[in-house]
């Protein structure tokens, strides 16, 4: 095996490795990276064993595949359905419009330019129940807790917070304000009450150290081949999303100067465009669904961190 080849066969181990180590195991949380990073643009279907076999190299057994899925059916992520003896597990609406919306934010470019104005979404102790499950939707959306009961967010839309907040049947209660300005020193002080960039800078650091020896190995002699390209494909975006997905994604005028976040995306962007297509080979090979082998992928997975070379 030449050293290059060698070197990223030690790193991959390596990082498998790793993912074993953590106690708990977030096997659940690896079959979402899978399903919505590898099934639900192709189809979003998948047998049962087929999922358990992909589940394999990181130390996911039988019985743990069994109880994830079966979590995510009774929130309503996938529905079950039987062809015989063989178990297949299908994207419900809702669960492809949440993987839909992590898709975006997860591949997509950084925010454009901002006009300098911020939707807050104010809503009163009155509120009950639904508080809890309203602040954990601005959350998902990026938004910033400012005080008690007011959150955030200086690129969203007001239409997109309102039918979030209609979803919850709370509309009544919230006010919604687009379009507020305040001068650049409220928007520092802002986003310091907001979010805590320092942690997430660190995160996006640690991923970078993590990731960036691949990048040296992956190169245009030495490319990973079947399953490892997709061992390579789902920890690099797995570990991407855990991260990114806590990110407000603010405008760069908001950001601090050589924003850590900047080189994290620029490393996954890289590293997915060179596993992406071995990794579909393999995929194409080993997964079952309904209809036979998995059909080709959406057009739309192509346009994924600006742009994935197409075979």
């Amino acid at each position: 095996m030449p050293q290059s080849a060698d070197a990223l066969a030690r790193r991959t181990d390596a990082l498998v490795a790793r993912f074993r180590r953590q106690r708990p195991l977030r096997g659940g949380s690896l079959l979402v990276t899978i399903l919505g990073d590898a099934i639900a643009p192709r189809g979003g279907v998948i047998a049962l064993g087929s999922l358990i076999e992909l589940a394999s190299p990181f130390g996911i057994t039988d019985r743990h595949v069994r109880t994830a899925i079966g979590r995510l059916a009774n929130e309503q992520w996938v529905s079950s359905q039987r062809s015989g003896r063989v178990s297949f597990y299908r994207l419900t609406n809702h669960g492809r419009a949440r993987f839909a919306e992590a898709t975006q934010r997860i591949y997509g470019a950084p925010p454009a330019e901002w006009n300098g104005e911020w939707t807050l979404v104010i809503f009163p102790r009155t509120l009950g129940a639904a508080r809890d499950e309203l602040r954990e939707e601005l959350t998902w959306l990026g938004f910033g807790q400012l005080t008690s009961g007011v959150f955030a967010h200086p690129t969203h839309r007001e239409d997109t917070v309102r039918a979030r907040v209609a979803e919850l049947e709370s509309a009544g209660d919230v006010i919604v304000m687009q379009r507020a300005v305040v001068t650049q020193a409220s928007n520092e002080e802002l986003v310091a009450m907001g979010w805590d960039l320092g942690d997430l800078a660190r995160r996006y650091r640690r991923f970078v150290e993590m990731f960036a020896p691949l990048d040296d190995a992956l190169t245009r002699s030495v490319k990973a081949a079947g399953e490892t390209a997709f061992v390579l494909r789902t920890l690099l975006v797995h570990e991407y999303r855990r991260i990114h997905l806590r990110d407000p994604q603010l405008p760069a005028s908001l950001l601090p100067q050589q924003w850590a976040g900047t080189d994290a995306h620029a490393l996954c962007r890289n590293l997915y465009a060179k596993v992406f297509g071995a990794s579909e080979e393999f995929l194409s090979t080993r997964v079952q669904t309904l209809d036979g082998a998995l059909p080709p992928p959406a057009a739309e997975v192509f346009a994924r961190f600006g742009g994935l070379p197409q075979a």
